[in-house]
């Protein structure tokens, strides 16, 4: 059985939140969550987040539970790319919102399997076995920088151009979608979260306050807490998945 629950903060810096998350459960036995960071003048970045949590679910809905992996992925990540259509159309015709985007992480997920898909630098984490693991890869101009070698992982985390992004939805005709599906366990949990969250919290942080806190809501909340207790510059987004046996601890506070 999965338990959802996630919270967007404007954080202490930002005057809009362009951050969104969204939720849609009973899916033929799958269940999609989705993250989305916009960015663009003019407001035009919580518009295409706001487009993307709407657009992607529309072509999940009628997801076939007898579908094979390769299916699946397909699925999601054309559901993803008619997104970009639909944003990028709509930007281009409106002076405003040209280069308007967003980033998206997108979760299909049941008790045994989990389809991760994503463009931008919002990520999915998997915490199995007391143990934290990156499951996507950040589209970042820092990112391309410190795989060549020419900046360290700490050099990135300061970089003055850490917000650049080499691949975001809407801002091109079309995209590459990275997709990938795996398997969980009972008691795994999913983190999805803007880079409001990754960019100022280690991973190491998000374990030890996840083992630390009580109830999936609380999480959560600790969660964005500590981005905010971290300087809060930009909007935070968490967004956890519990793949969790029926006998697990309930929560008021879960997405339903």
């Amino acid at each position: 059985m999965l338990r959802l629950a996630y919270q967007s903060d404007i954080g202490r810096v930002r005057a809009v939140n362009e951050d969104r998350a969204a939720v849609h459960e009973g899916l033929n036995g799958w269940t999609l969550a989705i993250v989305a960071d916009g960015m663009g003048g003019h407001q035009a970045g919580d518009i295409a987040s706001q487009m993307a949590v709407e657009l992607i679910p529309l072509q999940v809905k009628s997801l076939d539970p007898n579908r094979s992996s390769e299916e699946r992925q397909h699925k999601l990540k054309e559901a993803i790319e008619t997104a970009n259509d639909n944003i990028f159309e709509f930007a281009s015709g409106r002076e405003n919102y040209h280069g308007m985007g967003t980033t998206v992480v997108a979760v299909l997920a049941n008790d045994e399997r989990a389809v991760v898909a994503h463009i931008g630098d919002s990520r999915v984490y998997r915490i199995h076995d007391g143990q934290i693991e990156q499951l996507t890869e950040d589209h970042s101009l820092v990112n391309e920088l410190v795989k060549s070698g020419q900046i360290t992982r700490e050099e990135a985390s300061h970089h003055p151009r850490r917000n650049v992004l080499t691949r975001a939805l809407g801002t091109e005709p079309t995209i590459e979608v990275d997709v990938q599906e795996i398997g969980w366990d009972p008691g795994d949990l999913l983190l999805l979260c803007s880079d409001g969250l990754s960019s100022l919290v280690e991973p190491g942080q998000m374990l030890q306050t996840v083992k630390e806190t009580d109830g999936l809501e609380r999480k959560v909340d600790r969660l964005v807490q500590a981005a905010l207790d971290a300087g809060g510059d930009d909007n935070v987004t968490v967004l956890l998945i519990e793949n969790g046996p029926d006998s697990a601890v309930h929560d008021d506070g879960e997405a339903g």
